[in-house]
């Protein structure tokens, strides 16, 4: 069982920049993708970005493309991403998300995803 852990939330003006963690119990053990989700009022679950822990290949959403940054530290089990240039628009609660997968489908589909973190809320005010 994969246990994520989101952090660095929080309230921002717009143009500024966050870093959110994802710390998991364990990733080495059989994770195949690591994602970020997010998810505004009213709104579906969205993809944002997303990378796989075997080749370091990572996927973004086309709007974050540029703004939004994915990296790890696999000494620290620990996923972030690094948000810069932030847009009211970007206001959501935000999910890291696990994939055990033995065969992995499009990285934004959240029914690949497994394990789920509580989330971390992010306000872009204008």
């Amino acid at each position: 069982q994969v246990h994520l852990v989101e952090s660095g939330g929080g309230s921002v003006q717009a143009g500024g920049s966050l870093r959110l963690a994802c710390a998991a119990s364990e990733y080495s053990y059989g994770v195949r993708r690591v994602g970020w989700f997010r998810q505004a009022p009213g709104k579906e679950r969205e993809g944002v970005t997303a990378v796989d822990p075997d080749d370091g290949r990572t996927y973004y959403a086309d709007s974050e493309k540029g703004r939004f940054t994915i990296s790890r530290d696999d000494a620290d089990n620990t996923v972030y991403l690094q948000m810069n240039s932030l847009k009211p628009e970007d206001t959501a609660t935000y999910y890291c998300a696990a994939s055990t997968s033995t065969y992995l489908g499009d990285w934004d589909m959240t029914s690949d995803y497994q394990h789920w973190g509580q989330g971390t809320q992010v306000t872009v005010s204008s």
